[in-house]
């Protein structure tokens, strides 16, 4: 008997554990315990592919982006790089790809752009990055949703050393940008241009609208967390501003107070219609608020952050690639 009590017992402390273990993990049908893990298993994935590095090669991504590289332009450490080379991709070509990846679409000036879609390229050796700046520039064709004319842009990280994320015009290099935007027309479904350095690569255009413009401040109620850097690499909120009918995904991540934040000063159109979506994860569980609104001169919003599944949050993003 006390043999079966001890077994006993011990099943009931290790029911406990476990039910201890799944309380601090939170619901334990989500994917992601924190923001970063959620760019990471729900954002564009990471293509991966080896090249000679002597050699020109050309390749298209899973998304339609073709890409060529020309034989000798990497150096690592000011150094020609010859041998094997891996090359790793990420493709964002539409509104949920950016939401999922905890990226923006924002303007270092802060205004709200138009996006044609966006990339990430990087080139390492034995996992090392090789140096950013190209010998000679790339060949990149960006897949055209549209026709007319597109802007290019390189991302720039760390924007205000706050670990935040904007676009700006492409440093001078081989494509002789020299900080003058380059242009590129749809030609055959395609934007194409050139490009001196690898990391970000985007086609975007400011968006389009003349009203006069306005700062935009969101209260976050029950916000289970801080502000979410890029990518989520640190805090767990984000909070976006996405324009109907226009490619725009508008992050809003300038602190106001403990849970509060604003647009950058004067950039947010008034008149625009659109939808604040502020979307939390923390310790394993999933918050979300989603307001539709059009933009009022100095407009205060309040978001109610309420606990979702991870579910309920994807398929909210999903649908704002059809918004």
């Amino acid at each position: 008997m006390k043999k079966l009590n001890l077994t006993y017992a011990l099943v009931i402390i290790l029911i406990l554990f476990s039910a201890a273990c799944k309380k601090d993990k939170g619901n334990s049908n989500n994917s992601a315990h924190d923001a970063k893990e959620f760019t990471t298993l729900f954002g564009p994935k990471v293509q991966t592919m080896q090249i000679d590095a002597s050699t020109s090669n050309t390749f298209t991504l899973k998304g339609g982006t073709k890409i060529t590289i020309p034989g000798g332009i990497f150096r690592k450490n000011g150094v020609t790089v010859t041998g094997t080379v891996t090359i790793s991709a990420r493709e964002f070509l539409d509104r949920s790809s950016i939401l999922f990846g905890g990226a923006n679409t924002n303007h270092i000036s802060g205004a709200p752009l138009h996006s044609d879609g966006f990339i990430y390229l990087n080139a390492s050796v034995n996992g090392v990055s090789v140096d950013k700046k190209l010998d000679q520039f790339i060949s990149v064709s960006i897949p055209a949703k549209r026709t007319g004319i597109t802007q290019i842009w390189e991302g720039a990280e760390n924007v205000n050393n706050d670990n935040q994320f904007a676009w700006q015009a492409p440093l001078k290099n081989p494509n002789g940008a020299n900080g003058i935007r380059m242009e590129s027309n749809a030609i055959q479904g395609f934007y194409n241009f050139d490009m001196g350095n690898l990391g970000w690569i985007n086609c975007d255009v400011f968006y389009s609208y003349t009203n006069p413009k306005t700062t935009v401040k969101v209260n976050l109620v029950n916000n289970p967390g801080k502000l979410a850097s890029f990518m989520g690499l640190d805090g767990e909120t984000f909070v976006y501003f996405c324009a109907k009918g226009s490619n725009v995904v508008a992050q809003l991540y300038t602190p106001e107070g403990p849970n509060a934040v604003k647009s950058y000063d004067d950039m947010m159109p008034v008149g625009a219609q659109g939808k604040y979506i502020s979307f939390s994860i923390k310790g394993g569980k999933y918050y979300m608020a989603v307001q539709e609104s059009t933009i009022t001169a100095n407009q205060v919003v309040t978001l109610n952050l309420t606990e979702v599944s991870e579910q309920q949050i994807q398929d909210v993003i999903t649908s704002l690639n059809n918004y």
